[in-house]
Protein backbone atom coordinates (compact mmCIF):
# COMPACT_ATOMS: atom_id res chain seq x y z
CA UNK A 1 0.00 0.00 0.00
CA UNK A 2 1.61 3.75 -1.10
CA UNK A 3 1.75 6.06 2.16
CA UNK A 4 -0.58 8.79 1.66
CA UNK A 5 1.61 12.23 0.95
CA UNK A 6 0.46 15.04 2.60
CA UNK A 7 -2.10 16.99 0.66
CA UNK A 8 -0.64 20.05 -1.29
CA UNK A 9 -2.81 22.98 -2.02
CA UNK A 10 -2.39 24.44 -5.68
CA UNK A 11 -3.05 28.45 -5.42
CA UNK A 12 -0.48 29.49 -8.25
CA UNK A 13 -2.65 30.52 -10.95
CA UNK A 14 0.31 29.43 -13.90
CA UNK A 15 0.29 26.32 -12.14
CA UNK A 16 -3.60 25.81 -12.20
CA UNK A 17 -3.75 26.49 -15.94
CA UNK A 18 -1.07 23.75 -16.45
CA UNK A 19 -3.44 21.16 -14.81
CA UNK A 20 -6.59 22.45 -16.76
CA UNK A 21 -4.71 22.17 -20.56
CA UNK A 22 -6.17 18.87 -22.19
CA UNK A 23 -3.11 17.87 -24.15
CA UNK A 24 -1.26 18.12 -20.11
CA UNK A 25 -3.86 16.52 -18.76
CA UNK A 26 -3.42 13.82 -21.55
CA UNK A 27 -0.03 13.68 -21.26
CA UNK A 28 -0.58 12.79 -17.45
CA UNK A 29 -3.19 10.77 -16.98
CA UNK A 30 -0.62 8.35 -20.06
CA UNK A 31 2.59 8.80 -17.66
CA UNK A 32 0.04 7.22 -14.82
CA UNK A 33 0.09 3.90 -16.62
CA UNK A 34 3.93 4.76 -16.69
CA UNK A 35 7.22 6.04 -17.89
CA UNK A 36 7.36 7.23 -21.91
CA UNK A 37 9.20 9.30 -23.76
CA UNK A 38 8.17 12.35 -26.00
CA UNK A 39 8.14 9.93 -28.94
CA UNK A 40 5.23 7.54 -27.42
CA UNK A 41 3.52 10.02 -25.53
CA UNK A 42 3.10 11.89 -29.32
CA UNK A 43 2.18 8.86 -31.54
CA UNK A 44 -0.36 7.99 -28.47
CA UNK A 45 -1.80 11.39 -28.41
CA UNK A 46 -1.44 12.16 -32.38
CA UNK A 47 0.47 15.29 -31.30
CA UNK A 48 3.79 16.44 -32.97
CA UNK A 49 6.79 15.35 -30.37
CA UNK A 50 7.79 19.21 -30.02
CA UNK A 51 4.13 19.98 -29.15
CA UNK A 52 4.43 16.65 -25.88
CA UNK A 53 8.42 17.90 -25.18
CA UNK A 54 7.24 21.62 -25.14
CA UNK A 55 4.33 20.41 -22.52
CA UNK A 56 6.17 17.99 -20.35
CA UNK A 57 8.79 20.78 -19.72
CA UNK A 58 5.97 22.54 -18.65
CA UNK A 59 4.16 19.65 -16.38
CA UNK A 60 8.00 19.42 -15.09
CA UNK A 61 8.29 22.85 -14.30
CA UNK A 62 4.93 22.89 -11.81
CA UNK A 63 5.92 19.50 -10.43
CA UNK A 64 3.57 16.77 -12.24
CA UNK A 65 5.87 15.08 -14.17
CA UNK A 66 9.40 14.33 -13.58
CA UNK A 67 12.49 12.94 -16.01
CA UNK A 68 13.28 9.41 -15.37
CA UNK A 69 17.21 9.64 -15.96
CA UNK A 70 17.58 5.60 -15.75
CA UNK A 71 16.07 5.16 -18.77
CA UNK A 72 17.60 7.98 -21.15
CA UNK A 73 19.52 6.90 -23.86
CA UNK A 74 21.58 9.55 -25.53
CA UNK A 75 19.10 12.87 -25.99
CA UNK A 76 16.09 10.89 -25.44
CA UNK A 77 14.63 11.67 -22.14
CA UNK A 78 11.94 9.85 -20.35
CA UNK A 79 9.47 11.19 -17.55
CA UNK A 80 6.99 9.63 -15.19
CA UNK A 81 4.09 11.03 -13.01
CA UNK A 82 4.57 12.28 -10.04
CA UNK A 83 2.21 11.03 -7.31
CA UNK A 84 0.82 13.62 -4.82
CA UNK A 85 -2.91 14.85 -3.25
CA UNK A 86 -3.15 18.01 -4.83
CA UNK A 87 -5.69 20.46 -4.01
CA UNK A 88 -7.55 23.06 -4.25
CA UNK A 89 -8.49 26.42 -2.40
CA UNK A 90 -11.96 26.07 -1.67
CA UNK A 91 -14.04 28.79 -3.82
CA UNK A 92 -14.29 31.57 -1.32
CA UNK A 93 -10.15 31.76 -1.74
CA UNK A 94 -10.48 31.63 -5.26
CA UNK A 95 -9.89 34.68 -7.49
CA UNK A 96 -11.34 34.98 -10.64
CA UNK A 97 -8.33 33.64 -12.81
CA UNK A 98 -8.29 30.70 -10.10
CA UNK A 99 -12.13 30.04 -10.96
CA UNK A 100 -11.74 30.19 -14.46
CA UNK A 101 -8.39 27.81 -14.98
CA UNK A 102 -10.86 25.26 -12.08
CA UNK A 103 -13.80 25.48 -14.19
CA UNK A 104 -11.63 25.06 -17.68
CA UNK A 105 -10.17 21.90 -15.63
CA UNK A 106 -13.52 20.14 -14.37
CA UNK A 107 -15.26 20.41 -17.95
CA UNK A 108 -12.13 18.45 -19.54
CA UNK A 109 -12.33 16.02 -16.33
CA UNK A 110 -16.48 15.37 -16.68
CA UNK A 111 -15.61 15.24 -20.07
CA UNK A 112 -12.59 12.34 -19.93
CA UNK A 113 -15.32 10.27 -17.13
CA UNK A 114 -17.75 10.18 -19.83
CA UNK A 115 -15.45 9.01 -22.37
CA UNK A 116 -14.32 6.55 -20.17
CA UNK A 117 -17.54 5.04 -19.33
CA UNK A 118 -18.56 4.85 -22.76
CA UNK A 119 -14.94 3.16 -23.54
CA UNK A 120 -15.82 0.51 -20.42
CA UNK A 121 -19.59 0.19 -22.06
CA UNK A 122 -18.02 -0.47 -25.29
CA UNK A 123 -15.10 -2.96 -24.46
CA UNK A 124 -17.42 -4.32 -21.60
CA UNK A 125 -18.11 -7.90 -23.49
CA UNK A 126 -14.46 -8.97 -23.87
CA UNK A 127 -13.18 -7.83 -19.96
CA UNK A 128 -13.97 -11.23 -18.63
CA UNK A 129 -14.20 -10.74 -14.43
CA UNK A 130 -13.45 -7.48 -15.15
CA UNK A 131 -16.96 -6.73 -16.67
CA UNK A 132 -18.58 -7.29 -13.05
CA UNK A 133 -16.34 -4.66 -11.54
CA UNK A 134 -18.27 -1.57 -12.88
CA UNK A 135 -19.75 0.49 -9.61
CA UNK A 136 -22.12 2.71 -9.34
CA UNK A 137 -23.66 4.38 -6.11
CA UNK A 138 -25.74 7.20 -5.63
CA UNK A 139 -26.59 8.63 -2.64
CA UNK A 140 -27.22 11.75 -0.25
CA UNK A 141 -26.11 12.67 2.85
CA UNK A 142 -26.98 15.19 4.95
CA UNK A 143 -24.54 16.78 6.37
CA UNK A 144 -22.66 19.81 7.32
CA UNK A 145 -19.71 21.67 5.46
CA UNK A 146 -17.02 20.36 8.18
CA UNK A 147 -19.00 17.11 7.99
CA UNK A 148 -18.21 17.06 4.39
CA UNK A 149 -14.84 17.87 4.44
CA UNK A 150 -13.96 14.76 6.91
CA UNK A 151 -16.07 12.49 4.45
CA UNK A 152 -13.80 13.66 1.64
CA UNK A 153 -10.56 13.30 4.14
CA UNK A 154 -11.33 9.70 4.41
CA UNK A 155 -12.52 9.28 1.19
CA UNK A 156 -8.93 10.25 0.35
CA UNK A 157 -7.35 8.01 3.22
CA UNK A 158 -9.05 4.59 1.52
CA UNK A 159 -8.11 5.36 -1.97
CA UNK A 160 -4.19 4.95 -0.42
CA UNK A 161 -5.54 2.46 1.76
CA UNK A 162 -6.67 -0.01 -1.12
CA UNK A 163 -3.97 1.02 -4.25
CA UNK A 164 -1.72 -1.25 -5.03
CA UNK A 165 1.80 -0.17 -5.91
CA UNK A 166 2.75 -0.77 -9.49
CA UNK A 167 5.33 -3.68 -8.77
CA UNK A 168 2.30 -5.73 -7.33
CA UNK A 169 0.60 -5.71 -10.56
CA UNK A 170 1.15 -9.44 -11.12
CA UNK A 171 -0.97 -9.88 -8.70
CA UNK A 172 -4.40 -9.34 -11.06
CA UNK A 173 -4.58 -5.71 -10.24
CA UNK A 174 -5.11 -2.95 -12.60
CA UNK A 175 -5.97 0.65 -12.56
CA UNK A 176 -9.41 1.35 -11.98
CA UNK A 177 -10.77 4.58 -12.93
CA UNK A 178 -12.80 5.85 -9.34
CA UNK A 179 -14.12 9.64 -9.05
CA UNK A 180 -16.02 11.18 -5.74
CA UNK A 181 -18.55 13.78 -6.94
CA UNK A 182 -20.54 15.33 -4.24
CA UNK A 183 -22.35 18.52 -5.10
CA UNK A 184 -24.52 20.37 -2.25
CA UNK A 185 -28.27 20.22 -3.88
CA UNK A 186 -29.76 23.54 -4.32
CA UNK A 187 -33.42 24.31 -5.24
Amino acid sequence: MPEQPPAQEITDVEALRVFAHPVRQKIERCLRRGPANSTVLARELGESTGLVSYHLRQLAKHGLVEEVPELAKGRERWWRAVPGDRRFPPYSRQTPQMREALTQMHRLDLAELVDSARRFEEARDALGPWADAALFSRATLRVDPDQLHAFFEEYIALLYRYSTPEQADASGARPVLVRLLGIPETD
